[in-house]
């Protein structure tokens, strides 16, 4: 099918409360929405670059300006297909950019998959099935406020915990969610904000039998990550480090972790997050779908992926009321026994809210 029409959207969605890591605070969501269209069709993807080069060098700014001078401008007009090597061939001349392209990508997947007139996730190999969510929680203004919110969530039903730490906010936390929650399936966030040497507090944190620590060290850091994996009996998990399947193999062949959190948004589209599944999947090592504050068109997206056999533990894919108010998508992700279901639709599933991404939008560019 020939792309005759690309589209860029900026829509900024409020977030229902501020999110904050050790990399900083997100209170706005400034969203990056692609669609292309053809033959009455069109196909939905999202961008998930921040509003600052915090968690990655991309941002909405590099973003907007990769996809309008660039990325979408070559797309129009040609007959692009999921083929995994004609995607990747004609991103040659584009070098980098991973989340930009990765929208595009996405767009392309969801549009073939209605021309087919299948669900995106049966497109991808996966199955029409539940998929288990887990939910990420921010640094908050003390610890009380901390148990407040993972009780809430625990009562909405949500598969396991994840909290954001850094340094001296990390092991009372930690041993105050044990002492009043017991056992529950628990991940620490750390997002790179510790090094190798605070190497003492972080094996200290293998008496609260967490399911993993998220990202402890620097993204490069491969040979760090290693060596404190052979210290630790917990897990150590990647994120900021995958890139691409070159970073997960080196992962995997050094030793630097023993999960992967595969977000496709960060590693350039939906292909290369179900090539990392694979090879993962061959190690026998264990992956999940990571979130980065999507509306439900990239929900959309990762709720399809985590689908795949390989997705053994519960992702960031917490239902739309989590982080907004409204979202951009009818009807809006809810949880149901701890889990969301793709829908039965061909493509993304959930119908895409034109008018309202129209009123909301602060940038829009056509091409086409």
């Amino acid at each position: 099918m020939q792309i005759e029409r690309a589209e860029l959207f900026q829509v900024p969605l409020e977030l229902r409360e501020p999110f904050e890591s050790s990399a900083g605070a997100v209170h706005v969501r400034s969203i990056l929405l692609v669609a292309l269209s053809g033959g009455g069709i069109t196909g939905w993807g999202e961008c998930v670059a921040g509003e600052t080069p915090h968690y990655s060098p991309e941002t909405t700014e590099t973003a907007w300006a990769a996809l309008t001078e660039r990325l979408l401008p070559t797309i129009r007009g040609t007959t692009l297909t999921v083929d995994t090597e004609a995607i990747e061939h004609h991103w040659t001349r584009f070098p980098g950019h991973p989340m930009a392209r990765a929208a595009v990508e996405m767009a392309i997947w969801d549009l073939d998959a209605k021309r087919r007139g299948v669900p995106l996730c049966i497109a991808l190999g996966g199955q029409q099935k539940p998929v288990a969510a887990g939910v990420s929680i921010g640094l908050q203004r003390d610890d009380d406020a901390l148990y407040r919110r993972v009780e809430g969530f625990l009562e909405d039903g949500y598969r396991r915990i994840k909290v954001k730490i850094k340094p001296r906010r990390d092991i009372m936390t930690l041993r105050g969610i044990r002492d009043r929650f017991g056992n529950i399936p628990l991940i620490a966030d750390a997002n790179s904000a510790y090094t190798i040497g605070d190497m003492t507090v972080l094996r200290e944190m293998d008496d609260f039998i967490l399911m993993m620590i998220e990202q402890p060290l620097a993204p490069d850091d491969f040979d760090g990550h290693a060596q404190l994996q052979e210290r630790l009996l917990t897990p150590i998990c990647l994120d900021e480090s995958i890139v691409s399947l070159d970073d997960a193999e080196r992962a995997l062949d050094q030793g630097s972790c023993r999960i992967i959190n595969i977000k496709p948004g960060r590693v350039g589209g939906l292909a290369r997050a179900r090539g990392i599944h694979d090879l993962c999947r061959e190690r026998d090592v264990a992956v999940w779908c990571g979130g980065m504050h999507e509306s439900g068109i990239g929900r959309a997206h990762n709720v399809a992926l985590a689908t795949l056999p390989g997705f053994t533990l519960p992702g960031d894919i917490s239902a739309s009321r989590r982080y907004f108010e409204k979202d951009l998508v009818t009807p809006e992700w809810e949880l149901e026994d701890g889990s969301l279901t793709p829908l039965e639709a061909p493509g993304i599933g959930v119908e895409v809210d034109l008018p309202r991404i129209l009123e909301l939008s602060v940038r829009r560019s056509t091409i086409g």
